[in-house]
């Protein structure tokens, strides 16, 4: 609390979703919990607010140890890239209600923040300049409609695709959520943010309007998104989705936006690009 006037706890809680099944399919259990931890941390950095702590939920059919030590290394992996502390946990087996090797995994997160400090669209303006944060691939929504494309007969999702560099379907749909906290923070801190949206589902479309005051709109050029993963080109064309389904279903390689200042624009950019993010 060391220098803050008017200390506000904010909290967030998400799951994981259906990008569950892919990693049973896969036997591959040590990411989704960085998915579960970086939907909620993320959530929360919109307002401002620095993550302190995160508690998981695992709901799983059969408690195998290995598969749950797992599980939890992906949350405690996810708490170090936020910069938050794991504090605990319940994991409860339900048999008779999910097949042996089901499970469900959520979680929820707190955080501080100044109130003064508080984000919220009373800041945004006309001219404010829409930074897009690069994304990973799917992060954690979507995955209905990705699986329905990619969990064919004709596809085994262990095969090598050259398109990915070589990973699998399955390998590549596993890749974990980003998660943008400390460069926010660092952005925050820095330069004057004016607003935050964390892409999730519902995309750009339906996150973005969402923190606009009623006066201001934003406008987007999907030529300047940065060389998005190839994994949206082919899931849109194997499920001949257009454009306006596809930019509302998915992230389409924007996982963040920031709006600042045109003034701040480059400084927050610096930001970006010194955490790695290609913004």
């Amino acid at each position: 609390l060391t220098g803050m006037k008017e200390p506000v706890l904010v909290s967030g809680t998400d799951g994981v979703g259906t990008k569950q099944r892919i990693a049973q399919l896969m036997d591959k259990h040590d990411t989704v919990g960085i998915d579960c931890v970086a939907m909620c941390v993320n959530d929360i950095i919109c307002c401002g607010a620095k993550p302190i702590f995160f508690l998981d939920y695992i709901a799983i059919g059969k408690n195998v140890p290995e598969t749950v030590a797992e599980l939890v290394s992906g949350v405690a992996e996810g708490c170090v890239r936020s910069g938050c502390a794991l504090i605990g946990g319940e994991t409860a087996e339900h048999p008779g209600m999910m097949a042996a090797d089901d499970y469900d995994l959520a979680g929820f997160t707190v955080g501080l923040v100044d109130k003064p400090k508080v984000i919220d669209s009373g800041r945004m303006a006309a001219g404010d300049v829409v930074l897009a944060l690069p994304s990973s691939g799917f992060h954690s929504n979507g995955y209905s409609l990705v699986r329905k494309l990619v969990l064919t007969e004709e596809c085994d999702i262990t095969a090598p695709v050259e398109a990915f560099g070589g990973k699998s379907w399955g390998e590549t749909l596993l890749t974990p959520t980003k998660i943008y906290v400390k460069s926010a923070l660092a952005a925050c801190k820095a330069c004057n943010v004016h607003g935050i949206a964390h892409i999730t589902g519902g995309g750009l479309y339906d996150n973005v309007p969402r923190i606009l005051p009623p006066d201001v709109d934003a406008v987007f050029h999907k030529s300047t998104i940065k060389n998005p993963p190839p994994i949206f080109r082919l899931i849109t064309e194997a499920g001949n989705i257009y454009d306006s389904e596809a930019y509302r279903v998915f992230n389409m390689g924007v996982g963040m936006v920031w709006f600042v200042p045109a003034d701040a624009a480059n400084q927050a950019l610096d930001i970006c690009h010194k955490a790695g993010f290609d913004a």
